[in-house]
């Protein structure tokens, strides 16, 4: 049976989920902690015991929707099918990318990169930055245990993540309302995860 989570748990969650949809609706220097905490339903001192600022509630916003993708170190641990892992990992990231608060998050970040380039730093470090960490840090074992031959981990890790993106990432931040029909995607993403494994094998 799973653990039933904490009154503190439970308002971590509450505050999350209000900061994700204030921060999308309105961006970041329109929403206050204020906001948030009345969308959450907890008092203002809450929201500070469990982040500090502003800028610590926009990091675990960040994290909250990755994790909601199953984007966790979870899906990096070495899979004995390295083939369906690396596709998993595909599709749960361009899932990710697809999902409506992390399109508005990203133009958010465009849009405010010249008053607020710290937000985009924030929005790096959260998201791509650490995504790219845990792709590294898989293909470094995999590397070790002789299943792939990767002399560079971080390039190989931007190669993979850069290249399932594809066509979809630009269609998405330009919003053209044409958006690729997902039996082609998923013929895509097979012919991604084929290449990445042939370039790097063992």
């Amino acid at each position: 049976m799973s653990k039933a989570r904490s009154k503190s748990e439970e308002k971590r969650i509450q505050i999350l989920d209000a900061a994700v949809e204030l921060f999308t609706e309105r961006g970041f220097s329109n929403t206050s902690m204020d906001q948030i905490a009345r969308q959450a339903g907890v008092s203002k001192q809450t929201v500070y015991s469990h982040f500090g600022n502003k800028e610590d509630l926009f990091v675990g916003a960040v994290g909250c929707k990755c994790a909601a993708h199953a984007m966790t170190p979870e899906l990096f641990e070495p899979h004995l099918d390295l083939h369906l892992q690396l596709l998993d990992i595909a599709r749960q990231f361009t899932a990710l990318l697809q999902s409506r608060e992390a399109i508005q998050v990203l133009r958010t970040c465009m849009s405010e990169a010249k008053t607020y380039p710290q937000l985009s730093r924030l929005f790096y470090d959260a998201g791509p930055k650490r995504l790219t960490s845990m792709m590294s840090q898989l293909l470094a074992q995999l590397d070790s245990l002789g299943r792939l031959r990767v002399p560079d981990t971080r390039f190989a890790a931007v190669q993979f993540l850069k290249m399932v993106q594809g066509e979809l990432q630009m269609q998405l931040e330009l919003n053209t309302g044409e958006p690729i029909a997902d039996s082609e995607h998923q013929r895509y993403l097979e012919n991604c995860v084929s290449m990445f494994l042939r370039a790097y094998a063992a």
